[in-house]
């Protein structure tokens, strides 16, 4: 999974990558100190990995991974070539989903582009852009189908769903908000690769005196959270300054830390938990002498295509899937035990695969 970290300029993107992934990116008070693209990676927590570990003496953990980009901050008029322009549109069109930094806090230290905080003007500003650029490439797309639609009847249905795309895109409507019922259309627009259609999580960036009451008291988070409900996004709080300055201390000290300011887990791990919710992810694990990995996949996926996130000839050569419920094992703490107890289910192609199943593939190629 790869995220972009995006925002105007100041508004903690910087100090929110460095605390998220140790990285060195320059952090500083003037806009476009990010100009070319950081890349993080960071492990997802997860618990059961460790007790998994412990079970089967496996010689290594392979946790999942997440990687981060943290991308330069985009100005009014980035579309037409303002401030870097579409090099900042290139890199979010690599990216899964969008982490949406919006600046919750007055601090008159730290200068604001537009010269005062408003959190949904910033979000707007950044919306508009990325909806200029959408039209740029429905306009260039419309143009290329409409030629070849004349000697191909069949490409009219695809010019429709071009329309409908514009015609949003200009009403200041994000790609997102379209919705198509039809599979085959949902894959013809998310073959487009528009910015607007990316799924986006809001980080309000508020003061250590917001955090333990999740933000409910600054007028700015509800504005956030109002304008993502609306368009069905996701919103957490995070203190980007707090996040850097636990980001070298153990996990202990780190949950004593979080506690003195009655906050539950850090933003890290609240923004891994709402990207996995906002993408549609869970995990589920394979565990052994050799190692215990979690393996990410999306939810709903059936049992032979979760092997094949193994290695493809998992996939092909399937047979079926011995699971067992990480709750069932380690209530009984063996495997053997777990089978004993009929607990150990065969499954077949049919089988959707459940967050947290640890699983043993049985395939031949």
């Amino acid at each position: 999974m790869k995220l972009g970290i995006v925002g105007l300029p100041n508004v903690g993107k910087s100090t929110l990558f460095n605390s998220m992934t140790l990285g060195k990116a320059e952090a500083a008070n003037y806009p476009f100190c990010t100009i070319d693209p950081n890349v993080g990676i960071v492990t997802v927590p997860d618990e059961r990995l460790t007790k998994l570990q412990e079970m089967y003496n496996s010689k290594k953990v392979v946790p999942a991974v997440i990687e981060f980009v943290d991308i330069a901050g985009l100005v009014r008029g980035a579309s037409k070539g303002e401030g870097l322009g579409n090099k900042f549109l290139s890199h979010i069109r690599e990216v899964d989903a969008i982490v949406h930094v919006v600046r919750c806090f007055e601090d008159s230290n730290v200068v604001h582009v537009d010269g005062s905080v408003d959190p949904i003007r910033d979000i707007e500003t950044i919306n508009l852009e990325l909806i200029f650029s959408d039209i740029e490439i429905i306009e260039r797309r419309i143009a290329k189908t409409t030629k070849m639609a004349k000697a191909d009847k069949s490409l009219q249905k695809e010019l429709d769903i071009l329309e409908t795309l514009k015609t949003a895109l200009e009403g200041g409507k994000c790609a997102r908000a379209v919705e198509f019922d039809d599979a085959d259309d949902r894959a013809f627009v998310d073959s487009l690769t528009l910015l607007t259609r990316k799924p986006v999580l809001y980080a309000a960036n508020v003061t250590e005196d917001d955090l333990a009451d999740d933000g409910a008291s600054n007028e700015f988070v509800s504005k956030v959270r109002e304008f993502a409900k609306e368009e069905g996004s996701e919103v957490f709080v995070l203190c980007a300054k707090i996040e850097e300055e636990i980001s070298d201390l153990d996990e202990e000290d780190k949950k004593e830390f979080l506690a003195d300011l009655g906050v539950e887990g850090s933003g890290l791990d609240r923004l891994i938990a709402a990207s996995y919710k906002l993408l549609g992810l869970i995990s589920y694990i394979t565990s052994g002498e050799q190692e215990t990995r979690a393996w990410t996949i999306t939810l709903g996926t059936k049992a032979p295509q979760a092997a094949g996130k193994i290695h493809s000839d998992f996939e092909r050569g399937f047979i079926r899937a011995e699971v067992v419920a990480y709750d069932d094992l380690i209530r009984l703490g063996s495997y053997n035990l777990a089978r004993e107890q009929g607990l150990v289910r065969s499954e077949g192609k049919e089988y959707v695969v459940k967050d947290g199943d640890v699983i043993l593939f049985r395939f031949n190629v």
